[in-house]
C-alpha cells in the first residue's frame, strides 16, 4: 500500500516590532512588523515581512466586513484617548491585539479569498493603492504587486541555511520584504520599510 499523506497547512502571524515614525515635526505614530510564514496555497509568496499602522487595521477590517457581509468579524483593539505611544504597555497591548485579529482573520477561508487581505499582508501598498490594483485600474496585478515586492527583497537567514542544506521543502523559495510598489520611508528591520505616513497612531 502506499500512503499519499497530505501536508497540513499551516499559517503563522506575527505582529512584532512597533517603532514610532515620525511624520512631521508635530506628529509621529506607530506601527508595527507583520511577518507571515505559511505553506498554505492560498498565499502568493510562503514567507513576507511588512510594516502597518493601526489605522491601515481599520481600513483593512471594514473593507473585509463590507465584502462579508455575513460574517462576524473579530474586532481590533479599542482606539482610546488615553493611548500613549511612549507607554512600552499600551504599545503592546495593541500589538497583542492586532495579532489576534489577524490570526483569527486567517482562519477562515472566505476571508482568506479577499486580494486585499493579501496586499495587506504581503506588499507595501497603501490603502488606495490596494483598492487600486483590487479593482483593475493599475496595470498590475494582485500576484504582480505581491510578487514585484517580494523581488526586492532579501532573503530570511532560516532560508539561506537551509537552502545551504539541499533543503527543498514547501517553502524553500520564499522571501521576505523589503520595498514595494508604493511609498515607502526609511528602511527597519527584516528588510521592511514603513508604510506612507498618516494621521492616526
Amino acid at each position: 500500500l502506499i500512503f499519499i499523506m497530505r501536508l497540513q497547512e499551516f499559517v503563522t502571524v506575527l505582529v512584532r516590532d512597533p517603532r514610532t515614525q515620525k511624520e512631521d515635526s508635530w506628529h509621529s505614530y506607530i506601527d508595527y512588523e507583520i511577518f507571515i510564514h505559511t505553506n498554505s496555497m492560498c498565499f502568493t509568496r510562503k514567507t513576507s515581512c511588512v510594516r502597518r499602522r493601526f489605522r491601515e487595521f481599520v481600513w483593512l477590517r471594514q473593507r473585509l466586513q463590507s465584502n462579508a457581509v455575513l460574517i462576524q468579524l473579530p474586532e481590533l483593539p479599542s482606539k482610546t484617548p488615553f493611548f500613549n505611544m511612549n507607554n512600552p504597555h499600551h504599545v503592546d497591548h495593541r500589538r497583542q491585539g492586532l495579532q489576534e485579529f489577524l490570526e483569527k482573520i486567517l482562519q477562515d477561508a472566505l476571508l482568506l479569498s479577499d486580494s486585499r487581505l493579501h496586499l495587506f499582508l504581503q506588499t507595501q501598498l497603501s490603502p488606495e493603492d490596494m483598492e487600486a490594483c483590487v479593482s483593475g485600474q493599475t496595470k498590475y496585478s494582485v500576484a504582480d504587486a505581491i510578487h514585484k515586492f517580494a523581488s526586492l527583497n532579501r532573503r530570511f537567514p532560516i532560508e539561506d541555511e537551509e537552502r545551504k542544506k539541499g533543503k527543498n521543502d514547501a517553502y524553500s523559495d520564499s522571501e521576505s520584504s523589503s520595498s514595494g510598489l508604493g511609498p515607502s520611508d526609511d528602511s527597519i528591520s527584516c528588510g521592511c520599510k514603513a508604510s506612507p505616513a498618516s494621521e492616526e497612531s
